[in-house]
């Protein structure tokens, strides 16, 4: 028995710190999306959604692929499978998203698309057999009050609002399949093959019409900074990170996202500070902390790996 104990608690310790690690890394891939806002707010003016999604993409997919040459190659057939349906769920959802915006206030879009927060619980307990804790379930329904006040000026139900709700179902899908299926050692091949699919859906969405590209400096280096970190750098940490983390919790962290869109919506874009701006990114931290301050027994046993 004394020659267990010395091993087990530097591996406790380990795991913690890699939670707390996975946390800040989602926590800032987070921060990167909502940095995004502004911008597209403004490129989408001169250049179509979906001609944007394709181009960002491809060279996110390029410049992963030049800094990691082999590494899809040392991926198991089983494990490029398991990237090609988390690719496809992402690519599709992005599309569907798009589509969906086209006939619904980005507001409601912004609240049905942050519904995965709801989704994913579901989907973990349905999939992965998991427990899902009463804190855990009150930190659902903060996040989503969070989500609806900071969002929302009335909600309406019509064919975008459709679409919009099966993009959210399957953005859960896909954080469940990283919970389920990621690992620190493949992190970087599966980050890779989800952004190859992901362009490839993008483009054969785009091409049809033609792709607009960007025609100014200031144009280019927004969508290269939304591919390169947005994009690559994004996908990486949310792979990696959702080895360490359970879904529902990634899922919580990341409804932080219209939180860090406002703060830079004030800061970077000029918007003014709202009443409803602090109690919604209020009541969405909180949401996080509840989850982050959970006993952490409770949480690490929600983490579920499953092949098929």
């Amino acid at each position: 028995m004394s020659g267990t104990a010395p091993t087990s608690a530097p591996t406790s310790a380990q795991e913690r710190r890699l939670a707390l690690l996975a946390t800040l890394t989602l926590l800032a891939m987070t921060a990167c999306w909502g940095s995004t806002f502004y911008l597209i707010h403004d490129l989408v003016e001169r250049v179509p959604v979906v001609d944007f999604l394709a181009v960002r993409f491809t060279i996110a997919s390029a410049a992963m692929v030049l800094l990691a040459p082999r590494a899809i190659g040392r991926l198991s057939p089983e494990v490029r499978k398991h990237a090609l349906v988390l690719g496809c769920l992402y690519g599709v959802a992005q599309i569907l998203q798009t589509a969906g915006l086209a006939h619904t206030p980005a507001s409601v879009s912004g609240f049905i698309t942050g519904m995965y927060v709801v989704f994913t619980p579901f989907l973990a307990a349905a999939i992965l057999h998991t427990r899902i804790t009463r804190s855990t379930w009150i930190a659902v329904l903060l996040a989503v009050a969070g989500l609806a006040v900071l969002t929302l000026n009335g909600l309406s139900a019509g064919y975008g609002e459709a679409l919009t709700l099966v993009a959210a179902g399957l953005y859960a899908l896909h954080i469940v399949g990283l919970g389920a299926w990621s690992s620190p050692a493949d992190a970087i091949g599966m980050a890779i093959l989800q952004c190859l699919v992901i362009a490839a859906i993008c483009l054969v969405a785009a091409v049809p019409g033609g792709i607009t590209l960007p025609d100014t400096t200031s144009d280019w280096l927004a969508v290269i900074y939304m591919a390169l970190f947005a994009g690559a750098a994004a996908l990486l940490g949310q792979t990696w990170a959702q080895a360490h983390l359970p879904p529902t919790r990634s899922a919580i962290i990341m409804s932080m996202e219209p939180v860090f869109a406002a703060f830079f919506a004030v800061v970077l874009g000029g918007e003014s500070m709202t009443l409803r701006m602090l109690a919604g990114g209020a009541m969405v931290l909180g949401a996080m902390l509840l989850v982050e301050l959970a006993p952490r027994r409770k949480i690490e046993g929600e983490v579920t790996h499953i092949a098929v």
